[in-house]
């Protein structure tokens, strides 16, 4: 009798631990989640340092309401610490998947490893990681930023197909360490380096914010005397450097030619207005396919390792004719 009463106990505690770790093959995670019962995910958002960051989390949101997905969302402030912590929370609250946009590409093996090892799969957004372990993530959804600054390259090069004087160039860098700094500094370095009329001058983080790329530009403008193109890496810190070079006498567009990412409303206002030359689009809306991945990586179904948004870029006149239907 006491032989089938602990058998019993063993297999009701058995079933007990399945459905609260989970795993692949379309059984629960770390909690709710498994076939179509509510899915609850963590989202660490790197801060809302921009138009288009306060985009992306908007699409986010929405999106996660319309899944019938819960969401339990959090704020960064441009720290990774914060994302760490985050993430830490999330496992102890057994969250059935976890998303985030990394604010730094390195330093996130261990807590990654620890999502790993609760069973819960992590999905990053926007921006990747270094790791050298791609299974600590399912999948990456977002833009190809080396692309985006290849893109920023070959409209310079076509610009100024036609001159041979030296093309002085500053550049306004995102974020020191993310993703999208390196590797848009990356793709624009290696298009315009095949010709070397175009130098980069000067080169400095703006931190992806309208205030420290007003900043940033007001200390170009003091130390290089003749610049003729600002890159920068956001639309953001773009518009900040408009005002600067406003405020030195200067005309955008005209006296320095300005390149940037990402294609935000006020951004494409300027492109319109022909303070900005050239525009690459990098899309904040990533929250369907976001909670489409969810679903599935939550249901052990697989996902592509890579995913990546669908981006166009603008002229002046192709940003007159799309401004109006803007939705960021």
């Amino acid at each position: 009798m006491f032989k089938r009463i602990s058998a019993l106990l063993l297999a009701g505690l058995t079933a007990m631990s399945v459905a609260s770790c989970g795993g692949g093959g379309g059984t629960t995670t770390a909690g709710t989640g498994g076939g179509d019962e509510p899915i609850t995910m963590g989202f660490s958002q790197v801060g809302a340092e921009s138009g288009w960051r306060t985009a992306n989390t908007k699409s986010v949101q929405d999106s996660a309401k319309n899944a019938g997905i819960t969401l339990k969302f959090s704020d960064a402030q441009q720290k990774q610490e914060n994302q760490i912590k985050a993430i830490r929370s999330y496992i102890q609250q057994k969250v059935d998947v976890i998303a985030f946009s990394p604010v730094v590409e390195s330093g996130w093996d261990t807590v990654l490893k620890e999502a790993q090892n609760a069973k819960i799969p992590v999905i990053l957004t926007d921006r990747a990681v270094d790791s050298k372990d791609t299974s600590l993530y399912k999948t990456f959804l977002g833009s190809d930023f080396v692309v985006e600054g290849k893109k920023a390259g070959e409209w310079l090069v076509q610009e100024y197909k036609d001159s041979t004087d030296k093309v002085n160039i500053v550049e306004l860098q995102g974020t020191t360490g993310s993703a999208p700094a390196n590797d848009r500094k990356a793709g624009f370095a290696e298009v315009i380096g095949a010709d070397q009329k175009f130098q980069i001058v000067a080169s400095q983080t703006g931190d992806f914010t309208r205030a420290k790329g007003k900043e940033v530009m007001e200390a170009f403008l003091k130390s290089q005397p003749d610049i003729d193109v600002l890159y920068a890496h956001n639309d953001d810190m773009g518009l900040g450097a408009i005002e600067a070079i406003e405020g030195a006498g200067k005309v955008p567009g005209k006296d320095i030619k300005i390149i940037t990412v990402d294609a935000v409303k006020d951004g494409m206002q300027a492109l319109a207005d022909g303070k900005i030359n050239f525009i690459v689009e990098c899309s904040p809306l990533l929250g369907p396919q976001l909670m489409d991945l969810a679903k599935k990586v939550v249901k052990g179904e697989q996902v592509p390792t890579r995913v990546i948004t669908v981006e166009t870029t603008f002229t002046q006149e192709q940003a007159k004719q799309v401004l109006s239907t803007r939705q960021y």
